[in-house]
């Protein structure tokens, strides 16, 4: 056994009581020493509804039914109301409950387990839903959407954190791309269907608003997404295909999380010229949703933007994605590609839609206004757009995560950057939709958008340049290593390991379980 031992290792072995009588050349334990304990597998309909890919699925559809139809909410824009200030406090108010709650969501997490987290976290969503079609019966009652997006934010870091666990734990080695992939291939479907059956409920309608019956069906939906985790298998009774348990892994206490922020900026300081990337990565959400498809569309041509945008995305991904992974390819080649196409899509974007912005102002187009219907003369241009925004915005995302992946293939180190990219993504998140809801001029917003993004990647690039190897390299790899005595031993101590006697363990900050730090 060399390098690093995957936290998720003692999951799918047991130590065999004689380990520290063995050790190879590096001074860690023979993993020929080792002995996996195979558990039989259920059979029959339960061998099929215990089996980690139909839990999986299962975990999908959670967040197809509940993210994924919030973002199919805030793609419609308002919310799908006709004024935007009620929908833009609530959105700023859940990105900054999200941002605070985030931080115990690990703690809850392993207190009641990440079946009832799942459920738990999953009840915001449905709640927030819900109080669109509580404000479209009675139009005053706006303030309990604001006090159902301070729920959601904390639900979200919930449910985020359930399904973080549970999709590490399901599969094999082996199958965590494909248990990913389905995932997201669900997940991402989430709102795409919420956008469909939207554009369905208001395809006749000449009005600025949706119908209670789009709250209605997006709120059973939601409901059934409330009630899958009631269903879903308790993972520790649940064994992977190989014949190994499940295991969801523990989350660190909210302390220990910060300290593993704290140790990872001190460690790996390069992560800070990605902080502006962060930052903008949900800015442009506001003016996309409320700024542009809000404020020039009837609620038909809404629903139908909202339909290819969230198609867009899909393609996006994928595509940049294909780019990204290509082997035959240098890395740093890769690396370089995809900043120069982030870089083209935001000045093609903006440039495109800074002729549309500069023809109106908040004052020229009041939300009673009658706006853009599909059949109007110059709809096609702008859902172009449109759509050139939603493959944007996951390309963005997509290559965010890839920067952070090439830094290192460490799960706790990853962790921490995923960690700084959701705080400073909630952050920018909080802050935008706020100035939305302050009627900030739709230029002001719009200007903001195209400088926060061409300063992402302007940060971003020296940090490309500088950080952004062919190979990893083993300090990249690994955040800290804990020894038998409970010293802390940075990366540079450990490239040339040296026998402890009962083997000296790797940690993986944001795994560690029931120790402190010094």
């Amino acid at each position: 056994m060399t390098g690093t031992l995957d936290s998720g290792a003692s999951e799918k072995s047991y130590d065999t009581g004689n380990m520290h009588n063995a050790s190879s050349d590096d001074g860690y334990p023979n993993k020929h020493e080792r002995t996996s304990v195979i558990f039989p597998q259920p059979t029959g309909v339960k061998g099929l509804w215990y089996h980690p890919l139909t839990q999986a699925v299962l975990l999908g559809f959670v967040c197809f039914m509940c993210p994924g139809l919030f973002n199919a909410l805030n793609g419609l824009g308002a919310g799908g109301q006709v004024d935007s200030t009620t929908s833009a406090n609530a959105n700023s108010t859940v990105y900054a409950t999200f941002a605070v709650g985030a931080f115990f969501a690990g703690s809850v997490t392993n207190k009641i387990g990440a079946k009832r987290a799942l459920l738990l976290g999953s009840t915001g969503y449905a709640l927030y839903i819900g109080s669109f079609l509580v404000v479209n019966i009675h139009p005053k009652a706006g303030g309990f959407i604001i006090a159902a997006g301070a729920y959601l934010g904390f639900c979200a870091g919930l449910l985020w954190t359930a399904q973080g666990s549970l999709m590490l734990a399901y599969p094999t080695e082996s199958q965590k791309g494909l248990f990913i992939g389905v995932f997201w291939a669900i997940f991402n479907l989430g709102a795409v269907v919420g956008a469909s059956v939207s554009l369905g409920e208001n395809f006749h309608s000449k009005a600025n608003s949706v119908g209670n019956g789009t709250y209605v069906a997006f709120l059973v939906l939601t409901l059934i997404g409330v009630l899958i985790p009631l269903l879903m298998v308790d993972p520790n009774t649940m064994v992977r295909t190989d014949g190994t348990k499940v295991t969801a892994p523990r989350h660190p206490s909210w302390k220990l999380e910060i300290y593993g922020l704290w140790i990872t900026l001190k460690t790996d300081p390069m992560i800070l010229f990605l902080f502006p990337m962060f930052f903008a990565s949900n800015w442009f959400y506001t003016w996309q949703f409320n700024e542009y498809n809000n404020a020039l569309f009837n609620i038909r041509a809404r629903s139908l933007n909202n339909l290819v945008y969230w198609l867009a995305q899909i393609i996006g991904s994928i595509s940049i994605g294909f780019l990204l992974d290509q082997q035959n390819i240098s890395r740093r080649t890769r690396a370089f590609s995809g900043w120069i196409i982030l870089f083209v899509m935001v000045f093609v974007v903006h440039i495109w839609a800074y002729f549309y912005q500069k023809g109106y102002t908040r004052k020229s187009i009041p939300p009673d206004a009658q706006k853009m219907d599909i059949d109007d003369s110059g709809y096609t241009a702008k859902i172009m757009l449109y759509i050139l925004c939603g493959l944007l915005d996951a390309m963005w995302q997509t290559t965010a995560y890839w920067i952070m992946g090439a830094m290192s293939n460490d799960p706790a180190k990853l962790a921490h950057f995923t960690g700084f990219y959701k705080s400073f993504q909630s952050a920018g998140g909080a802050g935008v939709w706020r100035a939305d809801a302050v009627k900030t001029p739709f230029m002001n917003m719009f200007i903001s958008t195209w400088a926060l993004l061409v300063s992402g990647l302007v940060f971003a690039l020296p940090m490309i340049f500088l950080r952004v190897k062919e190979h990893t390299d083993y300090s990249d790899e690994v955040l800290a290593r804990m020894d038998d005595s409970g010293r802390i031993h940075v990366a540079a101590e450990m490239q040339a390991p040296t026998p402890t006697g009962d083997s000296v363990r790797e940690v993986r900050t944001i795994k560690r379980e029931q120790r402190s730090y010094p």
